[in-house]
């Protein structure tokens, strides 16, 4: 075997030569490289760039060094470079920096990223900066394109949950006014009309539920976590959902809390999640079975919900997150759509939980959820507001309600018409565009507004912001009926100022006592103001 050459030791780097052998190897290498590469002196004067560069550029050191580099940073962008560039030195700090680069060859400009970072002595004094510029312009293109297709996306979602939801509002609504006739329907009438209803708010959910899912695996789920009392999740979802289980003769159990017991979640995403899980274990249980709901707590939180249902097969249970797969209820009496778990699932993932499940058939099934424990939210002065008892209506004050709905949908109108008729405290004045239903407000001036999102002129929102604009409609409480029903959507129209943001297909029960929260407000307002 040949000998290996003995190692040849560095040169001291304090020495004249090997600082010049150094800065020869350096050179070498970077004119080797595809990115461009330059030094500086300490205050920032460049004394070297690449061959890179100047190919790129076409600037040579000496027209760099006098300022010409100002000429190839794209004008947008030359300020902003300069200031960081000029910063970083004076700091002494490394540095990022994102700009335009002209490309001699054709003179287009492209993406570049820029890093620098000082080398200091030993006493940490900066003795020369060395930086790179590496071209970034495809990394920004398919950026921009997966920024325009996640919107194309949010824009579909947002269309087709309009599109869906408007021919449903007519079907559902005109059904429940049916169904609530004087006189009533026959029976035969009624169960057509059962049929009607029964399978209309099965497709919403249907409907729902697809939507929200293409919406999480988007990357759109809205969620803003919180510390959430598990105690109140779990009575408001109990009020949800006891009439379902006593329809059945399900008995609930439901933990008793002795210290506060808080989860790091989504409020609303949470309580749906448990709804999901609650309701499969009513609908999937026996007659007069039990559904049991336990909480172990710790660093994470794990919530169980137990039933006595008739329990899966393992291979069953292999396939229980998997969308659309009923697990071979599909020709049960129950109905659904296998979305449910899977939403669920994805949600508990996004607020860095999990979810698994167990089964034993003839048994039951119970499904764990664990999510982040989280410390009780701290109390301030501004987060405690004291209740004051509403006063009662002035036997001065009117005893018919003007309420004007502002809507260009014939059928969507016809409902609410046929709804307020049978209210003899309450007329109805109608509008078919937004500018029309702003000045019906401000001859008329309603108690009341009803508003569509969707208008043939200026939108709902728009049309909010007229009236909040003029002082004598600016009280008037103005509720959102809306097909545009996605999380955004309403968070936006809260935000607008919407007093209440109702969604599409109407539910009647709802619509009734929304209005009368706004005639309340109404009249508290009057009270106090007398």
């Amino acid at each position: 075997m040949r000998k290996q050459p003995t190692h040849r030791p560095a040169k001291p780097f304090s020495s004249v030569s090997g600082i010049r052998e150094g800065e020869q190897h350096f050179r070498l290498l970077a004119d080797g490289i595809p990115h461009i590469v330059l030094t500086a002196e300490p205050d920032g004067w460049i004394d070297y760039c690449n061959q890179r560069w100047t190919t790129y550029t076409g600037l040579t050191l000496e027209q760099t060094q006098s300022g010409a580099w100002e000429t190839v940073i794209h004008p947008d962008d030359l300020q902003g470079t300069s200031d960081n560039w000029r910063s970083s030195i004076a700091s002494g700090c490394e540095y990022e920096i994102e700009f335009r680069l002209r490309r001699a060859s054709d003179g287009a400009y492209r993406y570049h990223l820029a890093r620098g970072a000082p080398f200091k002595d030993p006493d940490g004094q900066a003795v020369k900066w060395f930086a790179t510029c590496t071209d970034i312009e495809d990394q920004k293109r398919a950026q921009t394109a997966a920024e325009s297709a996640n919107r194309a996306k949010s824009d579909f979602l947002s269309s087709m949950s309009h599109e869906l939801r408007s021919p449903l509002n007519a079907i559902l609504g005109f059904a429940q006014l049916m169904a609530s006739d004087s006189p009533p329907p026959t029976s035969t009438q009624q169960g057509s009309i059962d049929q009607i209803l029964k399978a209309g708010w099965h497709l919403l959910e249907l409907i729902n539920e697809v939507l929200d899912l293409a919406k999480i695996e988007a990357g759109q789920a809205s969620l803003s976590p919180e510390p959430v009392s598990l105690a109140e999740a779990l009575r408001e979802c109990q009020a949800m959902i006891e009439q379902q289980a006593l329809k059945r003769g399900i008995r609930m159990r439901f933990p008793l809390f002795d210290m506060p017991c808080f989860v790091r979640a989504d409020r609303t995403r949470l309580k749906q999640i448990l709804l999901n899980l609650l309701s499969n274990a009513i609908k999937y249980n026996r007659d007069n079975g039990t559904v049991e709901v336990g909480v172990t707590t710790g660093d994470c939180i794990r919530i169980s919900v137990r039933d006595t249902g008739t329990g899966l097969a393992p291979e069953r249970l292999a396939q229980l997150f998997q969308p659309f797969n009923r697990l071979g209820q599909e020709a049960g009496p129950e109905e659904g759509t296998g979305i449910g778990l899977v939403v669920a699932k994805r949600l508990v993932e996004l607020m860095e939980g999990s979810i698994s499940a167990q089964s034993t058939e003839g048994v039951g099934t119970v499904f764990r959820v664990e999510l982040p424990a989280s410390r009780p939210p701290e109390l301030t002065d501004e987060s405690v507001e004291l209740a004051v008892p509403a006063k009662a209506q002035s036997e001065n004050g009117p005893s018919v309600h003007t309420l004007l709905y502002v809507e260009d949908n014939p059928a969507n109108l016809n409902l609410v018409e046929q709804l307020i008729a049978r209210r003899a405290d309450m007329r109805l004045l109608t509008a078919v565009t937004g500018t029309l239903g702003v000045e019906v407000a401000r001859t008329s001036l309603p108690e009341v507004i009803v508003m569509d999102i969707h208008l043939p002129d200026i939108n709902g929102i728009e049309a909010l912001g007229l009236l909040r604009e003029d002082p004598k409609t600016a009280h008037i409480p103005v509720i959102a009926l809306s097909a545009n029903a996605m999380p955004r959507d309403i968070e936006k129209g809260i935000r607008a100022g919407f007093f209440r943001y109702l969604t599409k297909p109407i539910k009647l029960n709802e619509f009734m006592e929304a209005l009368s929260a706004a005639l309340e407000q109404i009249k508290s307002g009057t009270a106090q103001s007398e």
